[in-house]
């Protein structure tokens, strides 16, 4: 679960990390009146929609005056903005966000993310902040320091030391970057965050270590836990077909392509949308019904597919293990009936039930095409949509 700039910045100033003082407003009106309350000398204006690239999309500008403040709000909210991470669609701007300037003396990226292959969090740290990690990584790779740390309760302070130590700094300001690490770690472990990003992270004229701008993700599988996080969603950023899918615990991500995919299991899913890419064809999305789907469930998956208009084919491919077939074939008869399938649909089925669910999907009266194996299925779904 994503979250807006000025949230990740309160949880960051809740557990101790130095941001600028801000507010924020659904209305130009409110944040008129709340900006007056800033002591700065120039107000900062940013869009919050959940994207990068929002300030080479006209959505961040720097203003002298509380008037020139309200026009530009004025001509902001309401404004669609496309940037490299929003699609062409692009995003359309609801809430605005005003914060205090910054005298910028130097820039430095931070970052922190579960890395799933040690089982350890990883800090990735540069003295190139304010600019894509990529462009960096692809120039100047010896410019990012990545350090893997143990999860526990604590991070030590030798770890603190190799994760500051690109930045150079002097001795006091050192102090205030090794207890920034230290928040952060603090605040990831107990709001279970699955990233946060602070790019750029300053260090003002002042000599004060502060993060500049902030983005914070959070594992999904443990909200149930962190209710006051949850209260932090906004669905406006979301892709409303994968609300719906929420609601039915699916896990479904929409994509560009033409073929449909419902799978069981999340590395069937994936070799499911790899050969569909090999036999020169796009899947339209990621959904995996789960290990012990319910026919609702899967009635339910199939309507979210059919939602998407881009689809022209549906490959449905189970395995059946916990699954049973003939559960998934009686979820797609149900949904059959109720919505008009006007798309080929192929079905690879193998494991338990297989038999029975094959006898329902043959005995349903659907036109359907039946295949051997994935690749068997993955070559007639492409043919099929041709």
């Amino acid at each position: 679960m994503n979250i807006h700039e000025h949230q990740a910045k309160q949880i960051l100033k809740k557990y101790g990390a130095a941001v600028p003082e801000g507010i924020f407003a659904f209305t130009v009106e409110d944040l008129i009146e709340k900006a007056k309350t800033l002591k700065t000398e120039k107000f900062i204006l940013k869009a919050q929609i959940h994207a990068g690239g929002r300030g080479k999309a006209g959505g961040v500008k720097i203003l002298n005056t509380i008037e020139e403040l309200g026009t530009a709000a004025k001509e902001l909210l309401g404004k669609i903005l496309v940037t490299h991470q929003t699609g062409p669609e692009g995003r359309k701007v609801k809430r605005l966000y005003v914060e205090e300037s910054s005298n910028i003396d130097k820039e430095f990226y931070l970052s922190c993310l579960v890395d799933r292959v040690s089982s350890k969090i990883a800090f990735i740290s540069s003295d190139q902040g304010g600019i894509d990690i990529e462009e960096v990584a692809n120039k100047t790779p010896e410019k990012i320091i990545t350090t893997k740390v143990d999860i526990s309760d604590e991070i030590s302070d030798e770890n603190c030391e190799k994760i500051i130590e690109v930045f150079s700094l002097s001795n006091n300001t050192k102090k205030q970057a090794l207890s920034l690490i230290k928040s952060i770690f603090k605040m990831f472990i107990a709001t279970d965050a699955n990233m946060v990003e602070i790019n750029p992270l300053i260090l003002n004229k002042e000599k004060k270590i502060i993060c500049l701008d902030a983005k914070i993700n959070f594992d999904d599988n443990a909200l149930f836990k962190h209710p006051d996080i949850i209260e932090l969603r906004d669905l406006n950023e979301e892709d409303p077909i994968e609300i719906e899918a929420s609601k039915h615990d699916l896990a479904y991500i929409k994509l560009d392509g033409s073929i449909g995919c419902m799978v069981n299991g999340a590395g069937l899913a994936m070799a499911t949308m790899d050969i569909i890419k090999l036999y020169g064809k796009e899947p339209a999305n990621f959904l995996d019904v789960g290990g012990g789907a319910s026919k609702e469930k899967v009635s339910a998956a199939l309507k979210i597919i059919l939602s998407d208009k881009n689809v022209k084919g549906i490959l449905i491919n189970i395995f059946g293990g916990i699954m049973r077939c003939d559960v998934l074939a009686q979820g797609v008869v149900d949904a059959a009936k109720e919505i008009n399938i006007n798309v080929p649909l192929v079905v690879r089925l193998a494991g338990t039930k297989f038999k029975e669910g094959k006898e329902i999907l043959d005995n349903s009266g659907l036109k359907l095409i039946s295949a051997e194996n994935l690749d068997d299925a993955a070559k007639k779904i492409v043919e099929a949509i041709k």
